[in-house]
């Protein structure tokens, strides 16, 4: 039998040590009661090409999740290119103000991350796949990737679900798809015959364009199956109902006007999101939301603080019904200095509202080029334009000339090809939206045309392009 010590320093002792143990209990219990997070990245995918958004691309397990969630109709990201785009989604930094506003870019060594902000509270940070961030000192998750092709690794989750179980220690898995990025060898693009295919309206209609626009979309729907997959892993390890699910489609496709560009094919995103019990089935939001706003997000759903340094704020009262709006404005950029076969440098500013997107082109006397350029697509293009179709003239044009502002009425005008600019009944939208993207640009240090001239000092050496041509093989790339 226990009994107490005739010093009465002892009882002391003991309620200190309870105490010590009902605080380790309580951070343990606080630990397991926090949700786990799954984010899964398409790589290249124009959002519209999904089915879940009304695309061709059949994405059954994308509908699912669709229906078990929340669908946001208005996402953007602050990048149309996969570099940058993956920093601000994984640091809640807009790109100038991070340091990784090129392509094959690099944060500054003070930036932290989601998983920076995780590991404290207990959570075990993984990433799967596609990575294209640096330094790996600001993203210290846990690696892994697929042996063949680096895609995500479903057996790298399955562990992952095992060793939560184990120690009850909630999770952030990153599933970072290489799909639908070209060279587009996945998938069974006999399910989409070429001559089948609805064109985007921005596009010239060749034998080239359909043969790779059949061959994107069964790159779609094989990212359908990734996903497919790990949700049901989800499920078979019991942690559907723990775990806050995010599915983004990542910037627009490499086809011209989406990828590489300010457009609304370039920057605004698919974004799915699943919680039960949180967030309530078949729910559509048209709320401003943007690629900084997940890690205030996953944040507030842990129960974290958001620091003070963060450009996004937490979109968690959309999710769960508390509020129907978030933002009044979303922000991009585009910087082609140091791209694979760009221009030596073309810099351009967006800003939208609700409705309206106001783009400025700092080098509108200079013809934009990039990877889009010298490919097959683009060049039946450019055959097709020689041959005297005008439609393909025109297209090709304004592809690589742009004006020094642009203005698009994104609810009447979805691919932003009727520029708006000089419509004077729009001249206060207009110079409203001049003022809200100088204020940004000011607020995030970026002096425009300097800036752009600095991009390469936010490249590695190693990664650094001069505009020649990069043979492209079957291996994926990170362009």
């Amino acid at each position: 039998m226990f009994k107490w010590a005739s010093s009465s320093r002892q009882p002391n002792r003991l309620i200190a040590f309870l105490g010590l143990a009902c605080l380790a209990w309580s951070a343990h219990a606080a630990a397991t009661s926090r949700p786990n997070f799954l984010l899964i990245i398409a790589d290249d995918c124009t959002y519209s090409d999904l089915g879940v958004y009304g695309g061709q691309g059949r994405t059954p397990h994308l509908d699912r999740l669709a229906g078990e969630g929340m669908k946001f109709t208005r996402c953007f990201q602050a990048a149309a290119m996969c570099s940058p785009t993956r920093h601000a989604l994984y640091t809640g930094l807009y790109p100038v103000k991070s340091g990784a506003y090129p392509n094959h870019t690099m944060a500054y060594e003070w930036v932290k991350s989601i998983a920076s902000y995780l590991q404290p509270a207990g959570y075990r940070t993984y990433l799967s796949g596609k990575t294209h961030i640096n330094p790996l000192s600001v993203f210290p998750f846990q690696y892994s990737a697929r042996a063949d092709d680096g895609n995500p690794d479903p057996e790298a989750f399955d562990r992952a679900l095992t060793d939560a179980a184990k120690t009850g220690s909630p999770f952030l898995f990153i599933a970072a798809s290489h799909e639908p990025h070209g060279p587009w060898d996945k998938g069974d693009p006999s399910k989409y015959p070429p001559a089948s295919l609805q064109l985007p309206p921005i596009w010239a209609d060749t034998p080239e364009t359909r043969e790779a626009f059949s061959r994107y979309l069964a790159e779609i729907t094989y990212f359908d199956s990734q996903v497919g997959e790990f949700l049901g892993l989800l499920e078979r390890h019991g942690q559907r109902d723990n775990t806050l699910v995010i599915v983004v489609s990542e910037q627009g496709n490499s086809f011209p006007f989406a990828k590489w560009t300010c457009y609304e094919a370039g920057l605004q995103s698919g974004c799915l999101v699943r919680w039960p019990g949180r967030i309530k089935s078949r729910a559509v939001s048209d709320a401003l939301v943007e690629y900084v706003d997940v890690v205030p997000t996953f944040l507030e759903a842990a129960g974290l603080p958001r620091p003070d340094i963060l450009d996004g704020r937490s979109f968690l009262p959309v999710l769960t019904g508390a509020t129907r709006t978030h933002k009044t404005h979303v922000f991009g950029l585009q910087t082609s200095r140091g791209i694979v076969n760009g221009s030596d440098h073309y810099g351009i500013r967006s800003v939208r509202d609700t409705r309206y997107r106001y783009i400025r082109n700092f080098s509108a006397e200079v013809t934009f080029q990039n990877g889009a350029t010298k490919g097959a697509v683009f060049r039946s293009w450019e055959k097709s334009a020689s041959a005297g179709n005008k439609r393909a003239a025109l297209l090709v044009h304004d592809y690589q000339h742009r004006p020094a502002e642009e203005l698009y009425d994104c609810e009447a005008d979805p691919w932003n090809r009727v520029n708006l600019i000089n419509n004077p009944r729009l001249s206060p939208v207009r110079d409203a939206l001049r003022t809200r993207l100088d204020a940004w640009m000011k607020q995030q240090g970026d002096e425009g045309d300097a800036t752009e001239m600095k991009a390469l000092e936010r490249m590695p050496k190693r990664i650094q392009y001069t505009g020649a041509l990069v043979p492209q093989g079957k291996k994926k790339t990170e362009d």
